[in-house]
């Protein structure tokens, strides 16, 4: 008698294998009130069924008034929760140093593996909202991915400069409000230094900028 073929059990896709792109923001021009408004920048657009969101950099509201060594970034929206960094200023953008991150009104703990030398080492690793998260650069500094357990965001920029004109970005498994809120705000913050090639040329840079300051 003739066995019957046997059947491999369906496969179901895990985390990773979900990846859909998800949204796309634009940056818009500024109408300008004030001198301190002159190089505000605003990414906007619809991200998905949350509707309109909005990265500001430099968020002036985040920043405490006549700080000028302090720069900051901040993410609204009609269904995401509020989100801010701020941190030493360097080029229009927070740094990561002496960096303060903010999620719904919640305080991150933040650490990074400054002397290690991969980018997963070197990888910045966020606590907030009983949630433990790890952003890092993907191949180069245009590229960059937050991740949690079970969720993934990959975040891609027009252009490595803040004059970058558009933001993408795709998900991969259980992604929510949240993680959208913090990936798009992690585009507003200068993270040259998640690769050691990124921190080494940035360097002197940002140690002109300190002592110019």
């Amino acid at each position: 008698m003739r066995a019957p073929p046997s059947r491999e059990p369906a496969r179901h896709p895990e985390p990773e294998d979900d990846v859909r792109t998800l949204l796309e923001l634009r940056r818009s021009a500024n109408t300008v009130t004030s001198r301190e408004q002159r190089h505000v920048a605003f990414w906007g657009g619809t991200v998905g069924q949350l509707g309109a969101v909005e990265l500001v950099v430099p968020a002036l509201e985040v920043i405490p008034v006549g700080d000028r060594e302090t720069g900051g970034a901040a993410v609204t929206g009609e269904s995401v929760p509020p989100s801010s960094f701020t941190g030493l200023a360097y080029g229009g953008r927070p740094r990561l140093a002496r960096g303060r991150l903010q999620v719904a009104g919640q305080e991150a703990a933040l650490s990074r593996g400054s002397w290690r030398t991969s980018r997963e080492g070197r990888a910045l690793r966020i606590r907030v909202v009983g949630r433990e998260y790890r952003y890092q650069e993907r191949g180069n500094r245009r590229h960059h991915a937050l991740e949690r357990a079970g969720a993934r965001v990959e975040m891609t920029r027009s252009s490595a400069s803040l004059a970058s004109e558009t933001l993408r970005g795709t998900a991969g498994g259980a992604v929510d409000s949240v993680d959208l809120s913090l990936a798009i705000l992690l585009e507003g913050v200068y993270t040259r230094n998640l690769s050691l090639r990124g921190a080494l040329i940035s360097a002197p840079g940002r140690l002109l900028d300190r002592l110019g300051g």
